[in-house]
């Protein structure tokens, strides 16, 4: 009997069954796809048993930053059911990492369809043209160059997928999609980025069929947008919305003033920090920002949220006051002297998240814009430099 550690055709196969178990494989060509498409060989120097682990693998690190890795075959598997390729598409691929995605999209065309697969680094497209070679893999056009402005000599595409993490719309991938087409990417919405597959209206709306948490390596070059996070204080960091940057140093201040303790019974975990609850406050209340700490164990930051790295939280601010969701123990804490109003700005943001339903990312609608457009429709407005979008629930 072979070692399932040691046996690709078996490590794959467990692989597949959990894919499937967890709902992120359904339909039957993505689990043909996961099956037919050697993961391994994309991973040279790799352990079986890592290669085929429901794990990301980081590729390429440039001074201690991963720049490029091998996604996670859980959300990789999520967002091919998102992008739904079917037999004969043309496909525009940003981000050709390893060659895995560019391969598993190969499967799904087929040698009627076409992929294009274009990546800034030079070095990660030979490595891929490399691996898709070993693993046997044809029909994939691999290019260097930016992925903000597309490939346009191969347009127009009827799918467009990002690997990486994008700011804003770029009107390029817009322009080099037929119409129905679709546009996959993971898109910051408020901080929090959201796999968000948008379908292009007649109207040239972007439409979102699909939305769904995920966290991705961001784009560079002419794409790669401003940086997340802007330093508050020693030890402190904040996450501000587009186009809402409050006065930091106010913060840094309002920080060194704890108050009251207003308990809950509810838990706060990771997930309501980047989700859920999360991004609804920053959707949703002015003032909303996330506050982070590079160090867990550093007061007064311990009663923020365990993050992996770090704990963080979402907090509310005003003038003269801030309040901010706690852990340990649960409830939200009041800050300088006008935190109560914080507070109640808060809790009336937490209380309208219930009376919706509890939202998370997946329940949402997302509906895009060049800048400067007419909004089309109501919700949430998240102006980017060079799109406007409007969040809100999704219809029943």
């Amino acid at each position: 009997m072979t070692d399932p550690a040691t046996d690709p055709a078996q490590a794959r196969a467990r692989l597949v069954h959990g894919l499937r178990a967890h709902g992120c494989a359904i339909t039957p060509a993505v689990v043909e796809a996961f099956l037919a498409v050697p993961r391994h060989l994309f991973l040279p120097g790799i352990p079986i048993r890592e290669a085929y682990a429901d794990e990301a693998v980081p590729t390429q690190v440039v001074d201690g930053i991963a720049t490029s890795s091998a996604s996670q075959p859980s959300m990789m598997a999520i967002m091919l059911e998102q992008l739904a390729p079917a037999p004969g598409h043309r496909v525009l691929e940003v981000g050709a990492g390893t060659g895995y995605n560019a391969a598993l999209l190969a499967r799904l065309v087929g040698p009627a369809g076409r992929v294009v697969s274009v990546d800034i680094d030079g070095e990660l497209v030979e490595l891929a043209a490399r691996h898709l070679a070993q693993a046997g893999i044809t029909g994939v056009d691999l290019r260097v160059g930016d992925g903000a402005l597309g490939v346009p000599d191969a347009a127009p595409y009827d799918r467009i997928v990002l690997t990486v993490g994008s700011w804003d719309l770029r009107p390029e991938w817009v322009a080099q999609l037929v119409p129905g087409g679709r546009l996959l990417l993971p898109l910051t919405v408020r901080g929090s980025q959201l796999s968000v597959a948008f379908d292009l209206r007649p109207d040239g709306v972007l439409e979102s069929r699909s939305v769904r948490s995920c966290a991705f390596i961001r784009l560079r070059g002419a794409g790669a947008g401003p940086e997340a996070v802007e330093r508050v204080g020693p030890g402190w960091a904040a996450q501000v919305p587009e186009g809402d940057t409050p006065d930091l140093e106010a913060v840094a201040g309002l920080l060194d003033e704890p108050r009251k303790l207003h308990r809950s019974t509810g838990s706060l975990d990771r997930a309501d920090v980047w989700d859920g609850l999360g991004l609804w406050l920053m959707l949703t209340v002015p003032g909303a920002l996330r506050l982070l700490t590079g160090d867990a164990e550093d007061p007064p930051g311990y009663w923020l949220v365990p993050t992996g790295q770090g704990r963080a939280t979402v907090a509310v601010t005003v003038p003269g006051g801030l309040a901010a969701l706690v852990t340990e123990p649960a409830g939200v804490r009041a800050f300088g002297p006008e935190g109560e109003t914080a507070v109640r700005l808060l809790r009336a943001g937490v209380d309208a998240w219930h009376a919706a339903g509890r939202p998370h990312a997946a329940d949402l609608r997302i509906l895009a814009v060049p800048a400067g457009a007419a909004l089309p429709g109501e919700g949430a407005v998240v102006e980017k430099e060079l799109s406007r979008l409007v969040v809100a629930p999704a219809p029943a």
